[in-house]
């Protein structure tokens, strides 16, 4: 597919019923903010019944908090996919046997990593995130995309005993090149497993038939949303799959090389309020038929 270039004058349809954007790079700002220019155009949205959603690697609690009063009955697609929320009613959840949480575990533990890559890991249940690491740097990390985070001192508490959640995926955080542990440490686990490449230091371990673009297939069927009908925003790796669910797919300027390659169209970077700018043509051609063009200013 060759994507082509978005600008405020190609034509889009009217009659758009649901928007999926990926959060990092793809909505949030350059300092991992949802814009305040957003926030008008979610309330035009909702007016116009479209259905807005947030396709994350991010915890769900975390989203919530995030979008808090303005989604109280919102849709969610939460760890790549594997927690899907249908206008706040949990339609989907992917877990992982306890037994393969405990393999990915130990292999982490006994790693010989080489020098430069400092790595933890994050158990990520349906009722918290789990994390073994104390210091500073690595919490820090781990609460901007785990709100809800608790610690063990033993990781396999999260599967085994009075602790025991439902695992939805692993993540492993690494502040060197995460592509490292990715396709040496973990390469073993692609057999029967997802490894995705989700930022520039992030890998999510998952069930292998699970990704956003389940998610996105969960929420059309659930709402009644065809194809053609899906607006769908992304960046990275994690959202590639998703990009073929939507008629109207959009990679960023700031993308991946692959998800360039997905798209339909490029849209302007999420440093230049991309997504934002997409989303206001969109309900301007809604809202007034034959009017070119978009207002839309960056705050």
């Amino acid at each position: 597919m060759s994507a082509t270039r978005w600008t405020a004058s190609t034509p889009l349809p009217a009659d758009i019923a649901m928007v999926v954007a990926d959060m990092d790079g793809t909505l949030l700002d350059g300092d991992s903010r949802i814009p305040a220019g957003f926030w008008p155009l979610l309330e035009r949205m909702q007016q116009a019944g479209i259905e807005f959603v947030p396709a994350s690697g991010r915890q769900i609690f975390t989203l919530r908090d995030m979008f808090g009063d303005a989604m109280p009955s919102g849709s969610f697609i939460a760890e790549n996919g594997n927690l899907v929320v249908a206008q706040g009613r949990t339609v989907g959840v992917t877990a992982l046997s306890a037994d393969a949480v405990a393999r990915m575990i130990d292999i982490l533990a006994l790693a010989d990593l080489p020098q430069g890559h400092d790595v933890g890991m994050v158990v990520c249940g349906e009722h918290s995130a789990y994390i073994n690491r104390r210091d500073t740097p690595f919490v820090d990390e781990c609460r901007k995309y785990y709100h809800r985070l608790a610690f063990l001192d033993d990781l396999h508490e999260a599967v085994t005993g009075e602790r025991a959640d439902r695992v939805l995926k692993v993540a492993v955080f690494d502040f060197g090149d995460v592509r490292v542990p990715a396709e040496g440490l973990f390469s073993p686990l692609r057999r029967q497993y997802q490894v995705v490449v989700s930022g520039a230091h992030w890998v999510d371990i998952m069930d292998a038939n699970t990704d956003k673009r389940r998610g996105v297939l969960t929420l059309q069927q659930q709402l009644g949303i065809t194809p053609a009908q899906t607006m769908v925003f992304g960046d990275y790796l994690n959202d590639l799959q998703m990009l073929s669910a939507g008629q109207w797919s959009f990679a960023m300027a700031n993308a991946y090389p692959d998800v360039l390659d997905q798209a339909r169209f490029i849209a302007p970077a999420n440093t230049d309020h991309g997504v934002l700018r997409v989303i206001e043509a969109m309900l301007n051609a809604r809202e007034h038929p034959g009017n070119k063009g978009t207002s839309y200013a960056a705050d």
